[in-house]
Order: structure tokens, then sequence, then C-alpha cells
């Protein structure tokens, strides 16, 4: 049955729909008629609620888990409500603070990634998400430093003033000429290029010639280079923090629900395919449920947003995943601040 469009309600299924919605999202729990009577917004008998509430499961928007229980919404029903009757509840001061304070540390881009995925889990109860930039790290310098027993310490420092280590292998002992030499090199014809396009422009002129490097230096420069092209490659595309944020008490009642979503998390391929779903999203996006066929089974809700640079390109996709009790009026905003905040970090 289709989902009836609100202006088609009467104002009294209206208010005992979205008290239903509002009271289920907060409690975790169906909303019965009794509930719902005792409310002084409300001048009705129970009676003529229990004839409304059946008007709205008719309808589809409203369900009953058992036949003595209340009612809850529905997937349709979450979507009603989500769509037209929800009114936002913007950041607290506090929440805007915790946000742009834990991202403002100073320290790699990884780390601030780390933070948000973090901090989305802290304020949302639920489960946070990021997907890690798709634009490569450009060099802006590079160092070498040797540590002794064949091994040195490659120091990349990135245009956006981020600093990553690796230890590599230098195959016996490197003359401290050929460590500078090659350090020199890299940060001089090399910077502001992304790792790709390092390597490559270095072998070619390696292979034509024109390096004016020596065969050790050559063999380091590569070594450098190579260790973060690869690392890169293998880097995980999704950042999941927060799992256990879904084992709480009312979880427990459903287990098998929230155990389908945990294994569904393990596959981060498939969730990071769905985040790029809201990537050409002009704004956060809400899947609720079996709106996502990941998530069907577990019948779980997903908020995201894409983030963009300071020129403003989308680079990446953050969220929150929980069951579709989420407090979306306070979540929505929430992610949508923090993927302007994070913003602000990518170079």
């Amino acid at each position: 049955m289709p989902t009836p469009p609100i202006a088609e309600m009467t104002d009294r299924a209206r208010q005992i729909f979205a008290m239903v919605v509002e009271g289920y999202l907060e409690s975790g729990q169906p909303v019965g008629s009794k509930t719902l009577a005792g409310n002084s917004a409300l001048d009705l008998s129970p009676a003529s609620i229990r004839s409304v509430l059946a008007e709205l499961e008719g309808l589809g928007l409203l369900a009953a888990p058992h036949t003595s229980a209340g009612r809850m919404p529905t997937e349709s029903g979450l979507r009603l409500f989500v769509d037209g009757m929800m009114r936002m509840a913007e950041p607290t001061r506090e929440e805007r603070a915790a946000i742009e304070n834990r991202l403002s540390a100073p320290g790699p881009i990884e780390q601030a990634l780390e933070q948000t995925s973090a901090i989305l889990s802290d304020l949302s109860g639920a489960a946070g998400m990021v997907m890690v930039p798709t634009r490569e790290q450009r060099l802006a310098q590079f160092n070498l430093v040797n540590l002794g027993q064949g091994r040195a310490l490659a120091i990349l420092v990135g245009e956006d003033g981020s600093v990553e280590n690796r230890v590599i292998e230098t195959g016996g002992a490197i003359p401290p000429s050929a460590m500078e030499q090659a350090s020199n090199y890299i940060t001089a014809r090399l910077a502001g290029r992304t790792l790709a396009e390092a390597l490559s422009a270095m072998r070619q002129e390696i292979s034509a010639g024109r390096s004016q490097l020596d065969k050790v230096s050559e063999a380091l420069v590569e070594q450098g280079l190579a260790v973060w092209s690869k690392d890169a490659a293998q880097r995980p595309v999704l950042i999941i923090r927060g799992q256990a944020n879904l084992l709480d008490d009312a979880a427990l009642g459903d287990i098998e629900r929230v155990r389908l979503l945990l294994d569904d998390l393990e596959n981060k391929q498939s969730v990071a395919e769905l985040l790029e779903n809201a990537r050409e999203a002009g704004s956060t996006r809400i899947f609720i449920g079996s709106e996502n066929r990941l998530f069907a089974l577990s019948g779980s809700s997903v908020i995201a947003s894409p983030y963009r640079d300071r020129e403003g390109r989308v680079v990446g996709v953050l969220g929150v995943i929980g069951p579709t009790r989420l407090n979306y009026a306070r979540v929505v905003p929430m992610v949508d601040l923090t993927a302007r905040s994070l913003g602000k970090l990518i170079g």
C-alpha cells in the first residue's frame, strides 16, 4: 500500500502519529493508547485513540509487535515522519565544542579521521563511520635518517602538514651522502605530486639518465616512495568505531538483529559502497531499514553526509549506523556539522 501524504491525514491522526514515533524513538519501545491518553495535549478517550491507532496501522504507518502491545512506526512510517514531520534539533554548544575541539588537535589526517568516527559514535550512541578521502596525499618534504643495521627511517611530510614515518630495509650500510642526496632529490624535484606521480616521474628520470643520482641513492629513492605507494593501496577504505554501542539494553531483546548488523559491518567494502550513494548528495542522506539491501535483514538505519575539501570537492563520506530508532532529529544535524568541520581540515 502506498504511503499516504501527510496532507491527507487528519490533524488528530497526524498528532497521534507524531507522538507514537517520537515516543518510540526516545524509548525504543512500542507506545500504547494508555500512555497517549495520559498526555495532556490529547483530549481524547483511550477508545478514540485506539481507533486512530488502528487507522494508522491500516495505512501501513504503524505496527503492533504483539497483540496486546502498543504501536511502533513501520519503515514507511519512519520515512514519512523523517521527510515531512521531523523538526531538527541543532547541536548544542557542548556538542559543537566536542566536535571542533577533537578535530582541531594537530596530527596527520588519518588521526582526524579516527577522531571523527569516534566522535560520531560517542555523540550518537551508535556506530560512527568515515570513508578515507579518495584524494592522495601530496608531498611537501622527504627525509631519510640512517638507523644502522641495514635500516633507514623515511619521513614524509604532506602538503597539509601531516607527518608519517616508515622504516625501510637498505640491505647494508649506506653512506650519509647517499641519504642526503636521496632526500634532497625527492624534496626538490617531486614536491607537490602524489605518491604515484612521484614514483612514476622518478623512474622516468632514472631510466632516461637524468636523475644525477648514484645507484645507491636511486635505490633509496625508489624504496622510500614505493613503501608509501604500497601502503596507500592497502589502507582500509572505511573506519568504523563504536560497534559496542549497538549492544545497548534495548538491543538485547533483539540480539539476532544486532548480530546480523555486526556481521554486515565486517564487510567494510560493502558498507563503503553504500556510503558512496551519499557522495553525490548535496546534503545528509538517510537510509531506513530495507531501503538499502545491505542492512535490510538487520533493519538498521544509516545517516550519511559527504565531506568536502577547501575547494568544495567531495573527498569522502561520513555517517552513523544504528537501529531504526535512531534519534534522527538530533543525529542528522550532528552528522552535517561533523562533515563541515572535517572538511575544514582537508587540504
